[in-house]
């Protein structure tokens, strides 16, 4: 992991996320017996840390031919069983848990591609226990170790270590494009050989969007614009404040209101749907 990694990691991702507000709402989830409605809050939290994801996926893809949206929708995966699964008996810090889990996602979905060229067995154990103290360090740090804090920790050279960390992410992609043989000894692709089990989560995403693009026509259009901009253009909080003319603390503040707004117009126009 490059010293720009851990630095974009552990600098611009605080900036973006109240996660002190993402930890009230966690609460508030765990206590709504609704399934409708823990769908719209998960949603809400899922946006929130949304760049916490991006940030994560576009580090990984670094050392990766797998195009960075895919491993951002693999890391949604992640950071949604972490807003299910989360419990604060067991681990305080809900970053800490979320990052856990959606490089782990990210990892599994990267390490199940087949390598068109093996590396020496030596490498793939080597790569195998990186991976293993790179999870525990971010889960003990909240942050990605760097290559040599990773070489520190094995007393192993960095150059191993970057080999190492190489290898695992040299990996191939199969298309579902790409054809294969039915029963019948037909042609078919593998995409028509998967089953579309995913349809009802879908549509629920789908109404869950509408339903946030709603409640943001309800909001001032200088917090509209501030949400749109940190969670859909993943844009900085400096990089907002630059482009409304103010300061980056007022960017922060209205972040955070305009979030409240959106949550309690979601409670009130959505709570018998």
């Amino acid at each position: 992991m490059s010293e720009l990694g851990t630095k974009v990691l552990s600098v611009q991702v605080p900036n973006a996320i109240d996660f002190e507000q993402v930890t009230l709402w966690l609460d508030e989830y765990r206590s709504i017996d609704s399934q409708r409605n823990k769908d719209h809050l998960q949603n809400l939290i899922a946006m929130t840390c949304m760049p916490l994801v991006r940030r994560i996926a576009h580090t990984l893809a670094r050392r990766s031919t797998d195009p960075v949206e895919d491993i951002i929708q693999v890391g949604s995966l992640g950071l949604i069983k972490a807003i299910k699964s989360y419990n604060p008996e067991i681990s305080k810090n809900f970053k800490s848990y979320s990052t856990y889990l959606i490089t782990g996602e990210i990892r599994h979905y990267l390490r199940d591609k087949a390598s068109m060229i093996r590396p020496p067995r030596a490498i793939q154990e080597l790569a195998y226990r990186v991976h293993k103290l790179t999870l525990e360090m971010v889960e003990e740090q909240g942050e990605y170790p760097t290559d040599k804090e990773i070489a520190s920790k094995m007393a192993v050279p960095v150059d191993q270590i970057q080999e190492a960390i190489a290898a695992d992410r040299r990996k191939t992609i199969v298309s579902l494009d790409q054809l294969t043989f039915q029963d019948d000894d037909e042609f078919c692709n593998w995409g028509d050989k998967i089953a579309d089990v995913s349809y009802e989560n879908m549509q629920s995403l789908t109404e869950d969007r509408i339903m946030l693009t709603e409640s943001l026509e309800n909001i001032a259009p200088i917090l509209k614009k501030i949400v749109e901009y940190t969670y859909f253009k993943d844009m900085s909080q400096l990089e907002i404040a630059n482009e409304l003319g103010i300061s980056q603390m007022q960017v922060s503040r209205k972040l955070k209101k305009a979030l409240n707004l959106l949550h309690n117009i979601i409670k009130e126009k959505y709570a018998d749907v």
